[in-house]
């Protein structure tokens, strides 16, 4: 069809506009005719109050699903000792059971359209549990009396419905469910309110033919009718409600003669008769309706016929001028030529929908620079640089502000690579914004390293009573970033300000607080509160730090844990100690442990590749974390000590084994089996000792040695060589060059000549 002239589309519409029509009619008028015929009608009629009738079960049925549903919960366990309304005002505790109670029965009032209101009472009790009403005394409601009596009739521990004019005159189906003594050992009743108007809007219907429609329950009362001052009135003595009560038919319809009116009685009920409804129609109405169908069939079947053949006259014409002119005029832009071989329609419609995309996308694009500008206006805010915009994000005078830290961030960065924590910082922004109410304005705003701040703005944030609004909110953003990031995450709240050139001093007020994590631990919540007056003397553990130095002179690491812990122990224990104290001790204990390292061994392989161990120390979130930091590094320590010492020794027994056999021929492999290690190991012992290869310690002790003898005795260069264990003098001239840089007789002269002249 794409590729189908216009103009041969339009005709093929045309002869459709011809044909459907007629057709469509014909049958339309066939099925009106059958369906308005006398009998129909009042199957019609029948099945329609059938509908209501279901309508009205499904609707009461789910109210009675959701009572019992409630009183099977646990919900009432909590509050059958409170026998009297001073018993739940008692305390916090009963109040939020109370309250707890009364939200429930609130939210059982949302599920069904038409709850008027809803109240729970336990036997013998002196109060009420209302949604209309809240907590009230039972004195302070209405009469509630006709709920012994009808628990008194009815039996088991069903629920009743019970219908009943309030005393505020509304009219309601009331259903009252005992409490199941299987589920709890609460006694009382739910009682729901239905109210009566809603049931005549399941029972009412748009035919106007219909006269009258009422419900009756078993005893024949009027539940529910269109005329309401008959509402609550016994119907059993109505001639019509007689013969649909006494028959044994549970629905039906029949022909009425009504005050000369020939009437149509439609009627169903439930198996038992609990319910009986009831309407009435016009028959001289309804077949009205069908002779008015009748003719205004017949009209339009003509004038569609009129239409259809005009249409098809002029309709391609006029529709095909002004869209070709269109399409030549939009076939003019270059961005289109791929479009070219559609027809005018398909071309047209091509064409807009990439114009569509680009609108869309062009929208996206403003979007995202007006939410930029947003971001960037509030870092300039934080920053101490107002940006004349900041009026319109934030129009009220109050600022709160909140920053929320990801706990252990390095982990976090360890886990997660860039994509994914980019995309797992816009998900936890755009739900934290959604998190609000209408009345505060927030934006939250990224500053690296796993911090985000969230800049709130309202008049509310200045009251007392904000403080439990901003705990309630916060803990949910703080489980909500624990569930994303995978980590548990330190949220801190600052104090408020009416001057928004303040904020960064709020900033730096929540920056203070989340270094209280350190000691309180991560994913905790904190407020900003001014402490006392005048400051805390810095506390340090000097005689901890003495037996740690002892410890570690001992190799003793257990104990050393034991210090690590007691420190510990003694930090939790101090009242308002600072963040800045605590980096202090165990920065000092750091830098002592490397002084004294320094004073007694080389510390220089000690501490070979491993970080800065102050900025280490700085970049953790808790005391815990320090404490495994510092385990971990002693016991390095110890570790690198032990090794040192054993090296030591090593190097000690194989430069003694080389002074006593550098004349002999050595077998390095037998060498290091007589001295108790691996041939590679005493290489490698060599060669961290000396810096020399095992082969060139050995060659240069062998030529210190000739270097003594070529300067004290009158041997000959042969016969040195061979007293220091070179069988040959090539050898060892080779080797006296190499590390003397001449040859031994040249050596020889040297030193001698000199002597000889002075």
């Amino acid at each position: 069809m794409r590729r189908i002239p216009m103009m041969l589309q339009l005709v093929i519409i045309m002869f459709c506009v011809m044909v459907i029509p007629t057709t469509v009619l014909t049958s339309y008028s066939g099925s009106k005719f059958l369906a308005n015929s006398e009998e129909m009608i009042a199957e019609t009629s029948l099945a329609g109050l059938i509908a209501n009738r279901h309508l009205f079960e499904n609707s009461i049925a789910n109210l009675a699903s959701d009572a019992v549903r409630l009183s099977s919960s646990t919900i009432f366990n909590q509050i059958r000792f409170m026998e009297t309304y001073d018993d739940i005002n008692a305390n916090y505790n009963n109040v939020n059971y109370g309250l707890s109670l009364l939200k429930e029965l609130v939210n059982l009032n949302h599920r069904v359209d038409g709850v008027y209101s809803a109240f729970f009472y336990q036997f013998g009790s002196d109060y009420v549990i209302s949604t209309d009403k809240g907590i009230t005394r039972l004195s302070s409601y209405e009469p509630i009396d006709w709920l012994d009596e009808q628990f008194e009739a009815s039996q088991g521990i069903v629920g009743i419905w019970y219908p009943r004019e309030l005393n505020s005159g509304v009219t309601v189906l009331t259903y009252a469910l005992p409490l199941s003594k299987l589920t709890t050992t609460t006694n009382g009743a739910i009682v729901v309110n239905l109210l009566e108007s809603q049931i005549s809007d399941y029972l009412r219907s748009s035919n106007p033919a219909e006269q009258q429609y009422f419900l009756l329950n078993a005893d024949g009362q009027v539940v529910s009718h269109n005329d309401k001052s008959l509402l609550l009135a016994d119907a059993s003595d109505w001639p019509l409600v007689q013969r649909i009560m006494t028959g044994s038919q549970l629905e039906g319809y029949l022909f009425e003669e009504l005050d000369g009116e020939r009437m149509l009685v439609t009627w169903t009920s439930t198996p038992h008769k609990e319910w009986i409804f009831v309407k009435l129609f016009s028959m001289d109405d309804l077949m009205t309706k069908t002779n008015q169908i009748e003719r205004n069939l017949t009209m339009m079947m003509i004038i569609t016929l009129i239409i259809a053949a005009i249409a098809t006259v002029l309709l391609a014409r006029w529709l095909s001028t002004p869209v070709r002119r269109l399409v030549q005029a939009v076939r003019s832009n270059p961005k289109l030529e791929a479009l070219q071989k559609r027809n005018e329609l398909a071309f047209l419609d091509d064409a807009f929908k990439r114009m569509q995309e680009e609108e869309a996308a062009l929208q996206k694009l403003l979007e995202k620079r007006e939410q930029d500008a947003r971001n960037l206006a509030v870092q300039r805010l934080l920053r101490g640089e107002p940006a004349e915009s900041i009026s319109e994000i934030f129009p009220e005078t109050i600022f709160r502000l909140a920053v929320l830290s990801i706990d252990r961030y390095r982990d976090y960065v360890k886990k997660n690579n860039r994509e994914t924590r980019s995309y797992n910082r816009y998900l936890f922004m755009q739900w934290c914004h959604e998190q609000f109410p209408d009345d505060m304005r927030l934006q939250v705003v990224y500053m690296g390293d796993g911090y985000f701040a969230f800049v709130m703005n309202g008049e509310r944030l200045s009251e007392e009573s904000i403080h439990d609004t901003l705990e309630a909110l916060f803990l949910r953003i703080r489980d909500k970033g624990q569930e994303l990031f995978a980590h548990t995450v330190t949220i801190s709240i600052s104090d408020y300000t009416e001057n928004c050139s303040t904020i960064p001093d709020l900033l730096a007020e929540a920056m203070e607080l989340i270094k209280l994590r350190m000691i309180k631990g991560g994913g905790c919540i904190t407020f900003w509160r001014e402490e006392a007056e005048g400051s805390h003397k810095y506390i340090y553990p000097a005689n901890s730090e003495r037996r740690i130095l002892n410890y570690l002179d001992s190799r003793d690491l257990d104990s050393i844990y034991k210090e690590l812990e007691e420190i510990r122990k003694e930090i939790l224990s101090v009242e308002y100690i600072s963040y800045d104290n605590i980096l202090f001790i165990y920065n000092q204990l750091a830098g002592v442990t490397i002084k004294h390292l320094r004073e007694n061994t080389n510390i220089a392989r000690l501490f070979a590749g491993r970080s800065n161990v102050y900025s280490t120390l700085a970049s953790f979130d808790t005391i815990e974390e320090i404490e495994e930091y510092l385990r971990e590094f002693y016991r390095q320590i110890i570790k690198q000590l032990d090794s040192h010492q054993q090296k030591s020794n090593h190097s000690d027994r194989i430069i003694k084994y080389l002074e006593d056999h550098y004349h002999q021929d050595i077998i390095f492999e037998d060498m290091a089996k007589e001295i108790g290690i691996s041939y590679s190991y005493m290489r490698k012992i060599v060669s961290e000792t000396t810096g020399k290869s095992l082969i060139d310690c050995l060659n240069q002790l062998r030529i210190d040695k000739a270097k003594e003898l070529l300067l004290d005795t009158e041997l000959t260069i042969s016969q040195i060589a061979e007293k220091v264990g070179y069988h040959n003098v090539q050898s060892f001239n080779r080797y006296f060059r190499k590390f003397e840089g001449m040859s031994p007789s040249n050596y020889r002269s040297l030193k001698l000549t000199p002597q000889h002249e002075i």
